[in-house]
């Protein structure tokens, strides 16, 4: 079962989701409230294990930013799937660089809200319109240069070694490392650079210098 969080200000929002959850016999909603604080201290009353996904709203009532909202979760260590609506681009952009995974309009239908959890909870990045979308058009954005961490990650990743080993390589978090890649791909997209695969990554990291070597297409993904 993939254990799951909702946090939304709606209440008629959560109710939709969590019936959606029960209904898929693969997903269990651990926790529903309207605030990260809530979820966090929930947490710690329960010492429950952080969750698969936490499907996050992305403005509160709570006064809490975006940002702190997102780095918040992700620091407890889970995955952000962004819920909201689609007119908000440069809110989402601010959550996609707190390190939220993805992002799902709450017009999607519910079907493709409950395979947006699955991709998020099996690890990979969720590159949808609502994704594309968020970025498209900000140049500030686009051109932003690689940070030395996201570097790192890409080297190695692209090289060849599971994201785990990365991880363990470079002394971080598997989430830390998975969040570098999935901001490397933002910014790759948004220079007319796409990197989906594993594959594009290296091509991109050759290009840019940073693998010297090719080492084909038998990089794969993993």
């Amino acid at each position: 079962m993939t254990r799951v969080a909702l946090i939304d200000d709606h209440e008629s929002v959560r109710l939709g989701l969590e019936a959606a959850c029960a209904r898929s016999g693969t997903k269990d909603v651990v926790f529903s409230g309207s605030t990260v604080r809530g979820y966090l201290d929930w947490r710690a009353a329960t010492q429950a294990p952080p969750v698969d996904v936490v499907v996050l709203d992305l403005m509160l009532g709570d006064g809490a930013t975006v940002t702190e909202n997102v780095q918040r979760i992700v620091a407890d260590g889970s995955p952000v799937l962004i819920h909201s609506v689609a007119d908000r681009p440069a809110t989402v952009r601010e959550a996609l660089a707190a390190g939220a995974t993805g992002v799902i309009s709450k017009s999607s239908a519910t079907a493709e809200v409950m395979s947006a959890i699955r991709t998020i909870a099996r690890g990979e990045p969720l590159e949808n319109l609502e994704w594309a979308h968020a970025v498209d058009g900000d140049r500030e954005f686009a051109d932003a240069q690689l940070s030395a961490r996201e570097r790192d990650v890409l080297r190695l990743y692209a090289a060849g070694l599971p994201l785990k080993s990365v991880a363990e390589r470079l002394g971080v978090a598997y989430s830390t490392a998975k969040e570098n890649i999935t901001r490397v791909r933002v910014k790759y997209v948004e220079v007319g650079r796409p990197a989906p695969t594993k594959v594009d990554l290296l091509r991109r990291a050759m290009e840019d210098g940073l693998v010297v070597h090719d080492r084909g297409d038998d990089a794969g993904d993993r």
